[in-house]
């Protein structure tokens, strides 16, 4: 797997539906593919499960989420054909406190989104697989509006797949209704953009989705995508 292979796909997939680019990625890469998602929604692991049952969705449990995100993957789990894998970070909350100081996340984003995000997905990607779907959208942010369909992850030194980033939060609801999906709640009641509970605020109406991440300060990707 290569640049080369990634950059072909991206020019050959651009404008294409999100099912066509998943049917491309199952069949390049088949059970070396697995999908990220921070259970905001459901829909990035129903859609890649319609053609790849028992696929494996990698959930970044940073000892941070909701209670409500919590509850969103466990009904994922139960509700979909999919196998999901708890990421976990090197050390605890308490034990990067104690090395850390409390609250790294508010004095040292950047580091503490590393720690629990970053460093986990890339050791539970090597080795293992050979390219991850993603959730991200041009829509999103302005940093997000050229993300090509398929990319090479140089960090990861896998193929990443991003299947839906012509859709719009309009779409990703349509399609939830459409195949009855699980919901987090978060996502009806002004939350947009779903991270951690200590880095994530409501959103008003007419702001940027993301402007409730990590809000107050310059920092508007957690490392994973930027």
């Amino acid at each position: 797997m290569s640049v080369e292979l990634a950059a072909r796909a991206a020019a050959a997939l651009e404008g294409a539906e999100a099912r066509d680019v998943v049917r491309w990625a199952v069949a390049t890469f088949g059970r070396r593919l697995a999908v990220a998602a921070s259970m905001q929604d459901a829909v990035l692991p129903h859609l890649v499960s319609r053609e790849l049952p028992d696929v494996d969705v990698l959930f970044l449990d940073t000892g941070y989420h909701f209670e409500e995100t919590l509850r969103t993957r466990d009904r994922v789990a139960r509700a979909l054909p999919v196998t999901v894998v708890d990421v976990t970070p090197r050390q605890s909350v308490a034990e990067q406190d104690a090395e850390y100081g409390p609250r790294l996340h508010d004095r040292d984003p950047d580091l503490c989104c590393f720690l629990r995000k970053v460093d986990p997905l890339a050791r539970a990607l090597d080795g293992a697989y050979d390219a991850w779907v993603t959730g991200v959208r041009r829509d999103e942010a302005p940093s997000r509006a050229a993300t090509p369909v398929v990319a090479w992850d140089d960090t990861n030194g896998v193929v990443k797949v991003n299947p839906l980033v012509t859709w719009s939060l309009d779409d990703v609801h349509a399609y939830e209704e459409e195949h009855a999906l699980p919901v987090n709640p978060l996502t009806r009641s002004g939350y947009p953009s779903i991270g951690c509970a200590p880095c994530t605020r409501r959103v008003a109406p007419g702001e940027d989705p993301r402007s409730g991440r990590w809000a107050g300060t310059a920092k508007t990707e957690c490392g994973l995508h930027a």
